[in-house]
């Protein structure tokens, strides 16, 4: 079902391995009962011998009850053998992918940690390794197989207009072309940002911001879903940041940023796919610098406690703010975002993202191990057959919001995490909302107020930062 939500820690490994030991522990238990039972009914089975001339119905009862739970018996601890299994499997899986994150960082003393791991796994399990190679294989070609059926649907489907055989032939070709370029985009890793990327400096002059005035907020917001709904884009608004004093005197901002608004390159619109390229090359964009620039205006410092919620570019610009360490970001929210950032365990992160959303699929289904703080969580969904809005696509903030509809009403225990922060924003002792639109207008001198571009900012020695 198209409604059918895949809550998960991320990486590789979708399978919580101390749940599947607490199962075999249970099943142990239930074991460990039924045993007991039947070495009680072992008596009663003799008693009814002893007067099986006057209970021989009852004996051929008890007997069968006896047959049937020993068989039940054998079942219960062949399943618990299998899970305690799983679990080994996954965890290797899962270790994997942790000595590859400690291989790349030249991390000995993690990776000698985890190799020992390994080996006591695989001395447990001696084809544990084969089982676990499988896995990683199955995922690294199963991750894009939603879009896969619906391109070659398409292909198929647009094929078919002149005839049947080129319908078959263009939807095998589609399809196919769909795969490689999925495999591209996994094999380059470009939508994959390791912990210690930083953007290069700006290949041109920086944008004007200018606030377009308070906004209204009823506070923080209630879920995910009503976070979805606060992201900018209409009319000139980009950037919104809410500034939460708290009741002890210190303030935390939320900002959310929006996604490409123009396919236009290096024109007047800073959400442009000038800015796109240079995010995805790892260089500072004009889009990144305007939502560094708003958040200065409505007083960020250095340090300050940032959560940021982004949709598509505005996700790599919210990813690449994690990462650059000049705001504290401890909750990062991206909704279709074709970036994950290997943010570190001070940052919580959510990922949301569709599989049939072409866009998302370039962060090549996300790092192979989990990242993010404990309670991190990637959501994801197939829009198939389903209508978000007016029926939009499965890449538009509509249908993302949609989908953080139904996290809220989840009842995965993942989902806590996120509310909490909610929960602590909504203690604030006041709340004030400034929306900003950007211009790629290379002005210097302006007053902040009406704009203010980065490069004057820092020549008057003011709080702005450059990059």
């Amino acid at each position: 079902m198209s409604d059918d939500l895949d809550i998960r820690a991320g990486g590789a490994v979708a399978v919580d391995t101390a749940t599947l030991r607490t199962a075999a522990a249970r099943f142990d238990a239930v074991g460990a009962e039924l045993d007991e039972i039947l070495r009680r009914w072992g008596s009663v089975q003799n008693m009814l011998f002893v007067l099986r001339g006057d209970a021989w119905e009852a004996l051929g009862a008890a007997s069968a009850v006896a047959s049937r739970a020993a068989t039940t018996l054998a079942d219960a601890r062949d399943i618990a053998t299998r899970l305690r299994q799983a679990a080994l499997v996954y965890e290797l899986v899962d270790l994997d992918a942790r000595y590859t994150v400690a291989a790349t960082a030249g991390d000995e003393p993690a990776m000698r940690r985890i190799a020992g791991r390994r080996d006591d796994i695989v001395a447990l399990l001696p084809d544990g390794l084969e089982q676990a190679g499988y896995f990683t294989f199955e995922r690294t070609i199963m991750w894009p197989s939603e879009l896969v059926r619906i391109m070659t649907e398409f292909g198929w489907d647009a094929g078919g207009i002149k005839s049947d055989g080129a319908g078959i032939i263009t939807g095998v070709a589609t399809g196919v072309a769909t795969i490689l370029a999925a495999a591209a985009a996994r094999g380059f890793a470009v939508g994959l940002i390791p912990r210690d990327a930083r953007l290069t400096p700006p290949n041109g002059p920086p944008p004007v911001v200018r606030p377009l005035g308070a906004a209204r907020t009823a506070g923080a917001p209630a879920g995910l879903a009503a976070a979805a709904s606060r992201m900018p884009g209409d009319g000139e608004s980009r950037v919104r940041v809410e500034r939460y004093t708290m009741r002890d005197g210190s303030s935390q901002y939320t900002v959310y940023v929006s996604g490409t608004k123009s396919a236009d390159v290096g024109r007047d619109e800073v959400w442009d796919m000038a800015s796109n390229v240079d995010l995805i090359s790892g260089r500072t964009s004009a889009s990144y610098e305007a939502t560094v620039a708003a958040l200065e205006a409505s007083g960020a410092q250095p340090g300050d406690v940032v959560h940021a919620f982004g949709h598509s570019q505005g996700a790599m610009i919210t990813s690449r703010l994690a990462l650059e360490g000049d705001f504290t970001v401890s909750t990062l929210v991206s909704f279709g975002s074709p970036v994950e950032a290997d943010v570190g365990p001070g940052t919580l992160s959510v990922n949301l993202r569709h599989t049939d959303d072409a866009i998302a699929a370039l962060a090549g289904g996300g790092h192979m191990a989990p990242v993010g703080a404990p309670g991190s969580f990637v959501v994801e969904r197939s829009m198939a057959g389903s209508v978000a809005g007016d029926g939009a696509a499965p890449h538009a903030m509509t249908s993302y919001t949609q989908t953080a509809s139904l996290v809220d009403g989840s009842s995965d225990p993942r989902v806590s995490a996120v509310r909490e922060v909610f929960a602590a924003l909504d203690t604030a002792a006041s709340v004030d909302v400034v929306e900003y639109g950007a211009e790629r207008v290379p002005a210097v001198g302006i007053d902040p107020v009406a704009g203010l571009s980065r490069a004057s900012a820092a020549d008057e020695g003011g709080s702005r930062r450059s990059s």
